[in-house]
């Protein structure tokens, strides 16, 4: 039974171009077979005129229009009372194969015309190669920043995954990040002293047309992903919340960080740096789209993504060997299991995986932002979803230490204003942990009972505390 075509079978009604075209897109692949002399419905067509040589043109058009030359075994088989023949070709060694000029790959059930980014990944990867290995046109050791080597040394030393011993250079030699006193493309992104030409694009988004902030970075990568989690951590709302058995206060993040990490560095580890496109992260109000210029390398599909047994592909050998010496990669090829581990924590929330034009995007996005650690009752003091929220559960073993968190906040606020008179709310905000609206509850209960009193305008002016002995009042945190 041949069943239908796939991955690694077509059908052909008869011998011509198109048949050399599939043989060279199943070498570029996982190999496969092209029968001729079968329809597209799988039947087979009329009956073939086959001479005595007919076998070997074929096999002698197929070597000379293809290169390297591909030569594959071919025979006749009888398939539903009629003859047809069967073409099969391996897996080629050296890739890619080219028919004419062109080259394809093998996508499902139909061929797929590469492009000169694809042709170039695919003969790296062909020689166990990738192009972060390859000498950095115009630069040299001078360009290296030594005191990043030295920081880079001292994290894979303490990680204990490989021990680094001897000068800072040549610890890079060991790692191959220098060849032969040759800097690669690797060393130059990770170690180089004025950053990169790559682009990190950031910015907090209302709509796609309505851009709140915006940020761009060009940094060696090890400061990239640093500085790319700050920035998303500065955008996250965040809830708090009391569980009864202290006045101190959990903070619930509107993303979990780890999650957030690890697709910070499979944009940083697994870009296609051929490419002049820029990495994109855009946070919206309850989503965040990553963008990575560069499709899904080797075998790897949007399909095994979703599992957690997939085959890791290391478009950046040498980057990706750096951040997993330095621990920030635990495992090749278990980023997105535990992205999906850390996403269980937060039952509304779901990651998307799909590749776009000229890259690939994972977004990370939730029906209900997580708000508590438990499931019990939950009673909400402060503003609406979407801004800094205090929750208290069990609320009434919680009472007498709600009382104490007031007081305290009230006796932080004077003290702050007590050192600098000129304190401005948002610094009494920073200060407290308190809410910005909190604070003005705050302020505005302690002038009510005769605590404060404000001297000046906004600008300028003054806190005056008075003399009359504190009354905390139920108050907004």
């Amino acid at each position: 039974m041949i069943g239908e075509e796939n991955q690694y079978i077509e059908f052909k009604s008869g011998f011509n171009d198109e048949v050399i075209e599939t043989l060279t897109a199943f070498a570029n692949t996982k190999g496969g077979k092209v029968l001729v002399g079968v329809a597209n419905n799988g039947n087979p067509v009329r009956k073939f005129l086959l001479g005595t040589e007919t076998l070997q043109q074929w096999v002698n058009e197929i070597k000379n229009k293809t290169q390297p030359s591909i030569i594959p075994d071919i025979e006749v088989v009888r398939y539903k009372g009629s003859d047809i023949v069967e073409i099969k070709i391996p897996e080629f060694p050296v890739k890619p194969v080219a028919c004419r000029g062109r080259y394809f790959k093998r996508v499902k059930n139909s061929n797929h015309q590469l492009s000169p980014i694809e042709i170039a990944d695919l003969s790296m990867a062909s020689l166990q190669l990738s192009w972060d290995s390859y000498p950095a046109i115009g630069y040299s050791i001078s360009d290296l920043d030594i005191h990043k080597i030295e920081k880079f040394i001292d994290r894979v030393n303490a990680v204990g995954r490989f021990q680094l011993d001897g000068a800072p250079f040549e610890c890079l030699e060991k790692l191959r990040l220098i060849n032969k006193g040759t800097v690669t493309n690797a060393a130059v992104l990770l170690f180089a002293k004025s950053g990169t030409i790559y682009n990190v694009h950031l910015g907090r988004f209302k709509t796609e047309s309505m851009i709140i902030d915006d940020k761009m970075l060009r940094l060696t990568l090890f400061d990239a992903v640093d500085e790319m989690q700050k920035y998303l951590i500065s955008q996250m709302k965040v809830a708090f919340e009391i569980s009864g058995l202290t006045i101190q206060r959990t903070e619930i993040l509107e993303y979990p960080p780890a999650a957030l990490r690890e697709l910070i560095l499979n944009c940083i580890v697994h870009r296609d740096y051929l490419s002049p496109v820029d990495i994109q992260i855009k946070v919206f109000d309850n989503y965040i789209s990553f963008f990575n210029p560069g499709n899904l390398f080797g075998d790897l599909t949007i399909e095994s993504l979703k599992t957690n047994s997939y085959q890791a592909y290391a478009r950046n050998k040498l980057i990706a060997e750096a951040f997993y010496l330095t621990g920030d990669i635990e495992k090749y090829g278990s980023g997105f299991r535990r992205i999906r581990k850390e996403l269980d924590d937060y039952p509304t929330m779901n990651l998307l995986c799909e590749e776009v034009p000229n890259g690939f995007m994972a977004t990370i996005s939730y029906v209900q932002q997580k708000i508590s650690l438990s499931n019990t009752t939950q009673i909400k003091l402060g503003e609406k979803l979407g801004e800094n929220q205090l929750l208290i559960t069990n609320p009434q073993s919680v009472e007498k230490s709600v009382e104490k968190s007031v007081e305290k906040s009230v006796e932080k606020i004077l003290e702050l204003i007590k050192n600098k008179p000129t304190i401005t709310q948002i610094e009494l905000t920073i200060e407290t942990g308190l809410s910005r609206r909190g604070v003005e509850k705050n302020i505005s209960i302690l002038k009510q009972n005769g605590l404060l009193q404000r001297i000046g305008p906004d600008k300028g002016g003054y806190w005056k505390i008075l003399k009359k002995p504190p009354t905390p009042g139920p108050v907004e945190t």
